[in-house]
């Protein structure tokens, strides 16, 4: 199975509850659908589409990482970072990371490889992940993610994504 909305119904949550959801708390988005992005570069060929004058953007990628503990970690960070593992786990004071197994990734967020998303957190919080995210996060006005499937970007205000942290009552760990 793939991360797209076509499989949406073999998640712990679907896109179309976990929009619901959102939507019930009164936090605003924009929903665009889309081939489903599975990289970086992917997503670079379609964010342009999303963007509003005057917007400052945050489009991000997401890292879900293990340390050497068993301990599981999803990273968010501004997409055109440069990653060094052993660097990055210095800097969160975690010691060696590594990627996460699919399998993992199911388990512990609810989603799929290419479909990592801060949105995830929603089931992360439940099974003990940690949660880093990019400071250059507090400085956008949007921020583009994948509502738990790679063929949909939702553009949430920053305000908004910050609400959707505290109703799960997910701690950001700013980085």
């Amino acid at each position: 199975m793939d991360a797209s909305s076509a499989y949406q119904d073999t998640l712990p949550l679907s896109s179309d509850a976990l929009l619901r959801q959102l939507d019930d708390w009164g936090l605003g988005y924009r929903l665009h659908s889309h081939v489903p992005l599975r990289t970086v570069e992917d997503a670079m060929s379609v964010e342009d589409q999303f963007a509003v004058a005057g917007e400052t953007v945050l489009r991000v990628k997401n890292l879900y990482l293990r340390d050497r503990k068993k301990r599981n970690y999803l990273v968010t960070l501004e997409q055109n970072r440069e990653i060094d593992l052993k660097a990055l786990g210095a800097e969160l004071g975690v010691g060696n990371l590594s990627f996460g197994s699919a399998d993992r990734l199911l388990q512990n967020l609810g989603i799929r490889p290419g479909a990592v998303s801060p949105l995830a957190m929603i089931n992360g919080v439940e099974n003990g992940v940690t949660f880093f995210m990019d400071a250059a996060a507090q400085e956008a006005d949007v921020i583009n993610m994948h509502p738990l499937v790679n063929d949909r970007t939702v553009v949430m205000a920053r305000t908004d994504v910050m609400a959707f942290f505290e109703r799960i009552e997910c701690e950001v760990n700013w980085i």
